[in-house]
């Protein structure tokens, strides 16, 4: 067992490894200073690069997790704290199928609440299907991170005359805080290379965005863009954004991980 435990690691990092050596060999000799500041080429034109869509990528999961995050959390604390036998299995059921919906249905339940009514694709759009998206993955890590607090300190901050609301927020979501940091950043790397939902909401364009309210140009779209052109040069930026992307990823999931585990450890030895 130990052998074939460890040939089925081998195989899942080595299908990771190849995936970076492939995105490596074919989109890092695009990468330069321009391609991180200059605008997109126009049509069948050589050079330019994708500073707009990183930028609108950043506004469009910067707005997603502003309303999401404080959702996902609230939702957790009346599941993990107030554990109604009414409504708690309700919120959770579907929480637990919010997660299972596809992206492409989300993008497409975002156009027709959102796109329709204001008649234009725009960066709302887009940042309500992937804060749609991001809400089940926080509510569920955070619940799960609540569940984990010790009661002695629940019943401690109650035995000092505390409320429940009150230990809620001074007790026990600080407890839970680096759980749910790393919850947050780990819904981010999900919704991050999401395409399917900014196709029908955010949709794009070659310029930089003036608000929220217009088109909004993001980093899947523009690979998903070139990778359909007929044109070289655009196939190689685009394997360059694929690397830049995955690169994003890689740190948020990874980087915050050892992150909150030396925090762990740092608090773990104070006390």
């Amino acid at each position: 067992m130990t052998c074939v435990l460890g040939t089925c690691l081998a195989i899942t990092i080595g299908f990771l490894l190849f995936i970076l050596a492939y995105l490596l060999v074919r989109g890092v000799g695009a990468l330069s200073w321009d391609f991180f500041t200059n605008l997109p080429a126009p049509v069948g034109e050589k050079g330019g690069g994708m500073a707009n869509a990183l930028f609108g990528s950043f506004v469009l999961v910067g707005i997603a997790a502003m309303f999401a995050v404080p959702l996902g959390i609230f939702a957790a604390v009346y599941l993990a704290e107030y554990r109604s036998d009414y409504l708690g299995p309700t919120v959770r059921f579907i929480g637990e199928l919010l997660a299972g919906v596809p992206s492409i249905v989300i993008g497409i339940f975002a156009y027709y609440l959102v796109v329709k009514p204001m008649g234009h694709f725009s960066g709302w759009a887009g940042s309500f299907a992937l804060g749609v998206m991001m809400i089940p993955i926080v509510m569920r890590a955070t619940e799960e991170a609540l569940r984990l607090v010790p009661s002695s300190l629940r019943h401690a901050s109650y035995a000092l005359g505390a409320s429940q609301w009150q230990t809620v927020l001074k007790v026990t979501l600080p407890a839970a805080l680096p759980a749910i940091i790393t919850a947050v950043f780990l819904a981010v790397a999900r919704v991050v290379g999401e395409t399917a939902p900014l196709i029908l909401t955010a949709f794009s364009n070659s310029h930089w965005p003036t608000s929220p309210n217009d088109a909004m140009p993001s980093l899947p779209y523009f690979i998903y863009n070139y990778a359909l052109s007929p044109y070289e040069d655009w196939h190689r930026q685009g394997w360059a954004a694929a690397l830049v992307l995955l690169m994003v990823v890689m740190i948020l999931s990874f980087g915050v991980r050892l992150i909150m585990g030396r925090g762990a450890i740092s608090t773990r030895q104070a006390g």
